[in-house]
């Protein structure tokens, strides 16, 4: 490899050191630091790393992410217990932390390899606090039910986004349930509107399976290991939808929405919704998509409107957008913005925005 690959590989880390920390993980922050600083090419897992093909980032392959994942799942499987001594709960000192780190790396080669190839799987619970308010103003909009379908729904956790209990700020939604969100909470309450949902799907190239203990562990293991009550809330969301027996579609996003976008909703609203998932799809298939969707908005009318709701990154510092499009107006308005957790929430509404 060259040196000057190793080294945006190492700046690609730097830059996810900055994201963890800002997102409340500063052990993940920390382990990628130390990656950054440390790593070599003497190990077969190390140079994979640093001489990794594809683009690095965040936004594409998440390498290092697909890292702090297969160092997690180790320690969540028990399979290497040098290592889940010097993770959290427990404090060790940098020097501790990487000579483990260094250790699994020839230890638990095979795995870490292959679970390299990976791309990371996140189902974070609380961007439904962002959701909500969404399905709220297109059901005040609308006044029709709404038929859900969710593009990257991974293991289906933000598909029940209705079995949820919400707080937001003065605002309380939802029945009793096993998950409370209660994001920070900025600008006017959502509107009130009754919410009726008549049918719900989802796909994921790679949908996980709530009830299967290997899918649980590889979402747990892209769980920033710091961060115990992102791991609480996701295990009590999993045991819902195991009890309900919701299962994601494996599929294609593109073929899916051609599938699910062919058929006249005649009285309901259909709602195309997504969550830090549709920028990762390649350009063209991005492309086909959007060009997808808004042939599908020409189609709607007022007796079967199209909405397409989506929390994805727009390359500004604060947070994620929040869009809604409506049709058959085909308009589009930037209704909040929020911590790409789900941490928190700054509303604006639908009247209040424009795009």
């Amino acid at each position: 490899m060259s040196d000057d690959r190793a080294d945006q590989i190492r700046q690609s880390f730097r830059r996810q050191t900055k994201a963890c920390a800002d997102l409340g993980s500063p052990f993940t922050a920390r382990l990628c630091t130390l990656t950054a600083e440390r790593l070599t090419d003497e190990t077969r897992v190390g140079a994979t790393i640093l001489g990794w093909p594809g683009n690095p980032d965040g936004t594409s392959d998440a390498l290092a992410l697909r890292l702090a994942g297969t160092l997690h799942a180790l320690v969540r499987s028990g399979q290497d217990q040098a290592l889940s001594a010097v993770y959290p709960p427990n404090a060790v000192d940098d020097d501790t932390l990487w000579a483990a780190v260094e250790a699994a790396l020839r230890r638990d080669e095979a795995f870490m390899l292959e679970r390299l190839r990976s791309a990371p799987q996140t189902n974070e619970v609380r961007r439904s606090s962002a959701l909500l308010p969404g399905f709220l103003t297109i059901a005040s909009l609308t006044g029709k039910p709404l038929i859900l379908s969710e593009v990257g729904a991974s293991a289906g956790l933000n598909l029940q986004w209705d079995c949820y209990i919400y707080q937001l700020g003065d605002f309380r939604w939802g029945k009793a349930s096993a998950v409370e969100l209660a994001p920070r909470w900025e600008s006017p309450p959502p509107p009130n509107a009754a919410v009726q949902i008549t049918e719900r799907a989802g796909c994921d190239l790679n949908p996980l399976d709530p009830s299967s203990e290997d899918d649980r562990l590889r979402l747990f293991s892209y769980i920033w290991a710091d961060q115990q009550d992102r791991l609480d809330r996701t295990a009590a969301a999993l045991a819902m939808a195991t009890e309900s027996g919701m299962k994601v579609e494996k599929a294609d996003a593109i073929d899916w929405l051609h599938k699910r976008l062919v058929t006249p909703r005649p009285g309901m609203t259909h709602v195309i919704y997504h969550t830090i998932a549709w920028q990762y799809l390649p350009p063209a298939l991005k492309a086909e998509g959007e060009a997808l969707i808004a042939d599908a908005g020409a189609r709607a009318t007022e007796a079967a409107p199209l909405a397409r709701l989506q929390l994805e990154a727009d390359g500004k510092p604060e947070g994620a957008a929040l869009l809604l499009t409506l049709w058959p107006a085909g308009e589009t308005r930037e209704i909040g913005r929020a911590d790409f957790h789900g941490r928190w929430v700054k509303w604006v509404g639908w009247e209040g925005s424009a795009v």
